[in-house]
């Protein structure tokens, strides 16, 4: 009887310890995961100043595509 109710108490220290190294991978992930949200947000915003600044570009001095005449060959 006292050995099944050591193999128990065994069997319940080793899931609290389990427990413990569960909790602390969630936090890190989780730690990881608000940096990684921190970035995007930063990346998005820097992309977003990047696309307003090319749209008030003046057009270049270069004809589009449909400005141009075809070359000889068609």
């Amino acid at each position: 009887m006292q050995t099944d109710l050591q193999a128990l108490q065994r069997e319940i220290e080793e899931l609290q310890t389990k427990l413990a190294f569960t909790e602390m991978t969630v936090e890190e992930l989780n730690q990881e995961v608000i940096r990684l949200n921190d970035m995007v947000a930063r990346q998005t915003y820097t992309l977003e100043l990047v696309v307003n600044k090319l749209k008030a570009m003046e057009p270049s001095n270069i004809a589009s595509e449909s400005e141009e005449t075809p070359p000889p060959h068609y």
